[in-house]
């Protein structure tokens, strides 16, 4: 289980913070023990608007995918700025434990 306030303190704070009816839009990829903040049923219905996860940004990759690459072919998207690192295929688990150092953005195989 998750300790200390982390993740789900700051979920709740951004909940209690947000104007009425607004929207809080969580970022990131939670662990797998992560809890939901404790906020009573009561201010989560009376205090309306939503909270929200992004997973990916909420792409549609049969949409989104087609669009980015045209954009960046047009070179109106510098994909490369999103990219820390390309890595082989032998590479892969050493990027995952940067990547959960926080040392690297984005790791991409390159075959």
């Amino acid at each position: 289980m998750h300790r200390g306030g982390g993740p789900a303190e700051v979920l709740k704070q951004a909940f209690y913070s947000r104007d009425l009816a607004g929207t809080v839009v969580q970022v990131g990829v939670p662990t797998p023990d992560m809890p939901l903040p404790d906020i009573p049923m009561i201010d989560f219905f009376g205090r309306g608007g939503a909270l929200k996860p992004s997973w990916y940004g909420d792409c549609l990759p049969t949409r989104d995918f087609p669009t980015l690459v045209d954009l960046h072919l047009q070179g109106r998207f510098p994909l490369d700025k999103f990219v820390s690192e390309t890595i082989s295929l032998d590479d892969v688990e050493a990027a995952f434990d940067k990547m959960e150092r926080g040392e690297v953005l984005r790791s991409v195989v390159v075959l």
